[in-house]
């Protein structure tokens, strides 16, 4: 099968996905796959041809109360993803003249973030063998810069799958500092490791931890990110499939989990020190609800206003103490971000 045949078939198979709601349920799967790419090419051609009752019918009922979507955001979901990548320090502009490549920005907080319009495979290029670049969404990048760490602090990365925000937090951190990276699956901490030994990242130690109350590490920490596990719903644009095999049982579940990993990793933070909390998902459970429930419970930490530091504000937000980065805006996964202080001792 050549690259090309590979596309294609990924093309109609994700096309299937993303427009199965409006399709008759009573035909047979050639004539489904044919309406739904006949479908993606009418929207590719006129995105407001369609209406928003007749989008809705692309997403479970269940998140209909949800999540506060407006038109644009069901029409942002029903269209191709960007493929983004994040440079190292000091490497965007010479990455931006190979062919295919975009700057976001040339300059202030979002100088690092490219985005990838050719058709090459990037992880055979030498450029991200070498370490120049990580392949990383635009959504998961900005958690990295809401975080905001300084050289030289100590942080924790307590859900940190594969590392991909890992490796920012310490390309943030100029490689100085301690970072810690946790994760309950032994096979991501190895990829970890080796995603690690590829970019050049050595200021970090890794440790399996399975969410409990026994913690890794006894150390105090300037910051820690709790990138945690969700329902994914910030990734329907890019995995349209997952809309289907998702259950409101599946958000409540997770909701427990993520208010359990906050309540858990909280002692850890020093007074002072910053909790970021972020999650690739839209639900009220999973976002706004477990943040207030987190603050009610936690007297000892206090909102923090996220992207207020003059010199690495992201244009174009506003500072919050919780805000919801949606595709319609950014062109990437959606995600939430809440942050907290650590009252100062005394």
């Amino acid at each position: 099968i050549t690259r090309e045949d590979s596309r294609e078939i990924s093309r109609i198979v994700f096309s299937f996905f993303r427009w199965c709601g409006q399709l008759d349920r009573k035909a047979g799967l050639p004539a489904k796959l044919r309406s739904a790419m006949q479908l993606a090419d009418r929207f590719a051609e006129n995105p407001e041809a369609f209406e928003k009752f007749e989008l809705q019918r692309n997403i479970p009922k269940w998140a209909v109360d949800e999540i506060a979507f407006d038109v644009d955001w069901l029409r942002a979901i029903q269209q191709e993803p960007e493929l983004w990548v994040r440079s190292k320090n000091g490497m965007a502009e010479q990455i931006a003249r190979t062919k295919g490549f975009e700057r976001a920005a040339s300059s202030g907080a979002l100088v690092n973030v490219l985005r990838y319009l050719g058709s090459e495979d990037l992880f055979r290029s030498q450029a991200f063998q070498s370490g120049e670049f990580e392949i990383q969404d635009i959504s998961s990048q900005l958690v990295g810069l809401l975080c905001a760490p300084k050289p030289g602090e100590t942080w924790w990365d307590a859900c940190a799958g594969e590392g991909g925000k890992t490796m920012h937090l310490a390309d943030l951190m100029e490689g100085k500092g301690l970072l810690w990276a946790t994760d309950r699956s032994r096979r991501r901490i190895e990829m970890l490791k080796r995603r690690a030994k590829r970019a050049k990242v050595f200021n970090y130690r890794s440790k399996l931890w399975e969410g409990g109350e026994r913690l890794p590490v006894k150390t105090k920490f300037d910051g820690v990110l709790l990138d945690a596990p969700c329902s994914g719903v910030g990734t329907w644009q890019r995995n349209p499939h997952a809309r289907w095999t998702t259950k409101m049982s599946d958000v409540t579940e997770l909701a427990e989990v993520q208010n359990r990993l906050l309540n858990n990793i909280s002692p850890l933070v020093k007074p002072g020190g910053k909790l970021i909390y972020a999650v690739c998902t839209l639900t009220r459970s999973e976002t706004t609800d477990v943040a207030r429930e987190f603050s009610e419970k936690h007297p000892l930490f206090e909102p923090l206003e996220l992207n207020s530091r003059g010199d690495q504000q992201i244009d174009g937000m506003a500072p919050a103490p919780a805000m919801t980065i949606w595709p319609k805006d950014c062109g990437g996964n959606g995600m939430f971000v809440a942050a907290w202080r650590r009252r100062p001792a005394g």
